[in-house]
């Protein structure tokens, strides 16, 4: 039985993609900042780990407690829908402190044991904004396009070794999280300026259209994890599919 382990499963992809593997009869390993209990179903084949995807000591921890680990999905992250000018380097590089080198930790944390084992899978879980830029969103796209270029380089320096990094980019999610979380942060110090702007893309986040749900994330990474002859990059829901159909 192979053993899969997830980072921000507290929610959200996280959740649904642990979900997907327990019920393909894989063991669990379901990480996040907080565990909490309930979030799952009960089961032998599920472990839920306190981990900080920031944080060496938590990765190592987590890491020691799960065991060999047939395929690492990099789920974590932080959303961010702010413009530029009135984000601080605090908050950007706690942006990347997560999504980008929390990525490259986890990675770098797991390829020892798969490099042993010859076999291993890494998922990376981005977005189709590093493919289709929008605005207000700057930051939290370079965090994430840096690990498609990370990912896309990696996979060539481990193929040699038996391991498969891969890509997942979900499309629009359906939360208003983005924009709720923005504004109360933005009144500090965002110029007046952009405030039109603002608003029509808070208003285009609220709005309806087409969206990206968990089980879409799931399904994609299942596929990347399960399938060697995946492509790298794998688009997760409706609207991503149709956004990676209009580039190929």
């Amino acid at each position: 039985m192979k053993t899969v382990l997830i980072t921000g499963c507290s929610s959200g992809f996280g959740l649904e993609i642990a979900r997907h593997f327990l019920a393909h009869d894989w063991k669990v390993v379901a990480t996040m900042r907080t565990p909490q209990e309930g979030l799952l179903p009960a089961s032998e084949r599920l472990r839920v780990l306190a981990l900080d995807v920031t944080d060496a000591a938590s990765i190592h921890a987590a890491l020691e407690a799960a065991g060999p680990i047939d395929a690492l999905v990099n789920n974590a992250g932080i959303g961010m829908l702010f413009p530029l000018e009135g984000t601080s380097m605090e908050t950007t590089r706690s942006v990347f402190e997560t999504n980008t080198l929390g990525t490259i930790a986890m990675t770098q944390a797991v390829l020892p044991g798969m490099r042993e084992r010859g076999a291993g899978v890494i998922v990376n879980v981005t977005s189709t904004v590093t493919l289709v830029p929008l605005p207000l969103l700057s930051v939290y796209t370079a965090s994430k396009a840096a690990v498609n270029a990370f990912t896309e380089s990696l996979a060539l320096e481990l193929a040699p070794l038996g391991i498969r990094p891969r890509l997942v980019l979900p499309g629009r999610a359906p939360t208003t999280r983005f924009g709720e979380n923005a504004r109360p942060r933005m009144q500090a110090g965002t110029p007046a300026a952009y405030a039109p702007l603002m608003e029509k893309v808070f208003g285009a986040v609220r709005g309806g259209g087409p969206v990206t749900h968990g089980e879409d994330v799931a399904r994609a990474v299942w596929r990347a994890v399960t399938d060697p002859a995946a492509p790298m990059r794998i688009p997760a829901g409706a609207d991503a599919e149709e956004l990676a159909a209009s580039l190929a």
